[in-house]
């Protein structure tokens, strides 16, 4: 039977950290009752990531590429055009939940993207003060420079598939910021956006550091303002 859902992971210089994730996430996959694929997109690691992650696969229905420049955006972007399923969900390899997969399924056919919004007011975030702070931030961010009206655009998301057809061959953004600009594409494009709660309980620390991300996302953000449709 076709899958119904792709989970695209983009994952890099994860070679110690995938062989303990990949199998919880396929766990949490088959615990949502989806028909699933999941697609591992290894992009310019300098360890052994990709081989590393086809171990840790086994006999699952695991998807492995690898890109040749670590590029976070890049590889969500070839995940999204390579799958064809009816959705297709983001994960970060220390970041899923088996609750968002079912939360996804039982939405309506009019429903074209599902978010999991960290600031849900029925959401558990688990993170850190400081990390909690700096999506509060970039929601503002959002609001001011884009005049976006959703309450999160990173973390765990489902797209249709009409709307990855349509939308991401579109997407200007690579790096931290592919996701936003598909979000924000889909919202003033007017499809329909459904935003669920869920809990926030990541693996392990980040790894990225905010202070360094935050002057290229808001640089991006002003960029994307270019290039995006007409609200």
């Amino acid at each position: 039977m076709t899958p119904s859902i792709t989970i695209v992971v983009p994952v890099y210089n994860e070679a110690e950290f995938i062989p303990k994730a990949l199998p919880q996430l396929i766990s949490a996959a088959d615990a949502s009752g989806a028909r699933y694929i999941i697609r591992v997109v290894e992009n310019g690691s300098t360890d052994r990531t990709a081989d590393a992650a086809k171990m840790a696969a086994a006999d699952a229905d695991v998807i492995v590429d690898s890109l040749p420049i670590p590029d976070y955006g890049a590889a969500m972007r070839h995940g999204f055009l390579e799958a064809d399923t009816e959705w297709v969900v983001n994960f970060d390899i220390d970041y899923f939940s088996a609750d968002f997969l079912r939360q996804l399924l039982d939405q309506p056919d009019d429903v074209d993207l599902v978010i999991g919004s960290k600031r849900d007011p029925a959401s558990d975030d688990k993170r850190p003060f400081v990390r909690r702070l700096a999506t509060s931030v970039f929601n503002l961010l959002l609001r001011v420079i884009l005049g976006s009206h959703v309450s999160d655009t990173h973390g765990m998301k489902g797209f249709r598939r009409k709307l990855v057809d349509d939308l991401a061959p579109q997407v200007v953004s690579t790096t931290d910021l592919f996701d936003t600009e598909l979000v924000v594409r889909a919202e003033r494009a007017g499809y329909s956006i459904v935003e669920v709660p869920v809990v926030v309980a990541e693996m392990r620390t980040a790894k990225s550091s905010l202070l360094k991300r935050a002057p290229r996302t808001i640089a991006g953000l002003i960029k994307m303002r270019s290039y995006l449709p007409d609200r």
